[in-house]
């Protein structure tokens, strides 16, 4: 009986992974990977990415990393959507699978505003992360580099993957 169970188990664990794989991989029209946004900004410039692709236009300006000795703070920005269509921040990730918190600074439909969605990005405007606005919260953040940066991921709803080099502020 016991065998039984690792052998259900193990199948199952590995559905599960297959099942995950799929998802990730993405499962969109054949055209996705030739439309996919790309971040035009190439440059190394800390604190900043910009997302030009049909459909995208994504400006990340101003991206500090404000930690303290244990790795424990916030992440301040700048967005500015001018897509035509509303955009969510979903996610934002750290090195070694670490993953900031967002939380929301406005009411609830508003620019800014937290949902299931992620910080709701109004066509047309600049949403400010930290002081009074929506925020990103980080905890126990390891991989600064030598130049003090910290890179980090950030998962649009519209441009997808957003990777930039965020600089740090020692709080």
């Amino acid at each position: 009986m016991a065998v039984n169970n690792q052998r259900t188990r193990a199948v199952l664990a590995a559905a599960s992974a297959a099942a995950l794989i799929a998802l990730t991989a993405g499962c969109t029209n054949a055209d996705s990977a030739t439309s996919a946004p790309e971040t035009a900004d190439r440059s190394t410039a800390p604190g900043r990415a910009e997302v030009r692709a049909p459909g995208v236009d994504l400006t990340v300006t101003h991206a500090v990393a404000h930690l303290n000795h244990a790795g424990n703070g916030t992440l301040t920005m700048e967005v500015r959507n001018d897509d035509g269509v509303p955009e969510h921040l979903g996610m934002v990730a750290t090195p070694g699978g670490g993953r900031g918190t967002l939380v929301g600074g406005r009411p609830a439909g508003g620019n800014g505003a937290l949902s299931v969605a992620g910080i709701l990005l109004q066509t047309g405007t600049t949403v400010t992360f930290g002081g009074s606005g929506p925020g990103v919260l980080l905890r126990h953040v390891q991989g600064i580099t030598a130049h003090h940066t910290l890179p980090i991921s950030l998962q649009f709803g519209v441009a997808g993957l957003v990777r930039l080099q965020a600089q740090v502020d020692a709080a």
